[in-house]
């Protein structure tokens, strides 16, 4: 396994280390190349847990060492940083097998695979990393280990022999990598928790339908549904780290929780856009979202605090004041009516109100509503001015 000593890197010719300026730790990169894409692109830690998920050929091989009782060092990635830092060993470049690294890993020194994990690049190296660059471990294998990911920006898995654990540093984070009953019981308390707050937001929504169709909408009204909608989304969040933390193992819980959230991301975006303040200093979309993404757990629960990042005055009182939407909310839920279409809508009349007062000759002076688009607005939302009351009312 790894140097029982610190050891320096090589150097380049001007004296310093491969992305280490004196005995600092060059910043880790996003992620390795090769291991974004889809909806994991923006987490770096999630695209590496995904290759390391029950029912991949990398958590198969782990699961083999830790069922020898052996230790291991694998570096996901390798370039010019991570050859510098390599010593002795020897070159391979084959195929990755689950069997193949069972077996390389009985070997002293550690593994070095590509950054897709589908080939074994070197097998028995020493690591060297530049010892300046500052670790919290205290292990040998698990110091190595976080100055490597460090030093190159590569991610590097470290299999504990005594502990008998798998530990992922990407990022400048440590994962410890748990098995998939344990993550199960967490991810099914974390849906449960989902499925409340989910019926509490379909409350709000519904209520806040009823006080739009009625013109009855106060700041307070808008921002209640805003916050419910922000702590659906963080939890949900919580449980996607878990599916993918699951692999094959989290295909029933995957379903679920896109069943739980099926809309929940749109309507997040519409009911900003019906309420977001107008000015000269008003907040962009992409800004109020960015704002609402900033704020902690304790400054979701006050309503205030979710009024500002939306770009309502920070006072109490404000949350009171007379508000009234434009109207993308409700103009998506009519049927067959493009996005386009409720664009040049809401362009055009300003408001729900003028909307919901709007003939079907009113309609069709916007362009592209002809006359069967016309009657199909105009029905759609007096079937939805209907049914918001009744459930309201009755």
């Amino acid at each position: 396994m790894p140097l029982d000593r610190d050891a320096s890197t090589n150097r380049h010719a001007n004296g310093a280390a491969p992305g280490v300026n004196g005995s600092a730790a060059r910043p880790m990169t996003p992620t390795a190349p090769g291991l974004t894409g889809g909806g994991l692109s923006g987490d770096p830690l999630r695209a590496n847990l995904a290759l390391m998920a029950p029912g991949t050929a990398l958590r198969d091989g782990l699961e083999r060492i830790l069922r020898g009782r052996t230790g291991a060092l694998i570096v996901l990635g390798h370039d010019e940083v991570v050859e510098r830092i390599c010593t002795g060993g020897f070159p391979l470049d084959v195929e990755f097998s689950a069997t193949r690294l069972r077996e390389l890993c009985k070997m002293d020194g550690a593994v070095v695979l590509s950054s897709d994990g589908t080939r074994i690049v070197r097998a028995a190296v020493h690591l060297m990393p530049d010892p300046g660059i500052p670790s919290e471990e205290s292990g040998t294998r698990h110091r190595t280990a976080e100055r490597v990911a460090k030093q190159s920006g590569f991610p590097v898995i470290s299999v504990s022999q005594s502990m008998r654990i798998i530990g992922l540093y990407v990022n400048g984070q440590r994962h410890v990598l748990d098995d998939s009953a344990a993550i199960l019981s967490r991810a099914n308390q974390a849906l449960a928790t989902l499925e409340r707050y989910k019926l509490r937001l379909d409350e709000v929504s519904g209520t806040l339908s009823a006080l739009e169709i009625e013109d009855l909408v106060t700041v307070r009204d808008a921002v209640a549904v805003v916050q419910r909608l922000e702590m659906v989304r963080r939890i949900a969040d919580e449980i996607s780290g878990y599916v993918v933390e699951l692999g094959t193992d989290g295909r029933l819980l995957a379903l679920q929780l896109d069943e739980l959230m099926a809309g929940v991301d749109s309507d997040r975006t519409l009911v900003i856009r019906d309420y977001l303040p107008t000015g000269r200093k008003a907040r962009t979309l992409d800004e109020a979202l960015v704002e609402l993404d900033l704020l902690t757990a304790t400054e979701m629960i006050d309503l205030v605090a979710v009024a500002k990042a939306i770009g309502y005055a920070g006072a109490s009182d404000a949350l009171d004041a007379a508000v009234s939407p434009r109207g993308f909310r409700l103009l998506a839920k009519v049927p067959r009516l493009p996005a386009q279409i409720v664009e040049r809508l809401v362009d055009h009349f300003g408001s729900l109100q003028r909307l919901l007062g709007a003939t079907v000759e009113d309609l069709q002076a916007v362009e592209g509503v002809g006359d069967a688009r016309a009657r199909g607005v105009r029905e759609g939302l007096s079937r939805l001015a209907e049914a918001s009351i009744l459930e309201r009312y009755v």
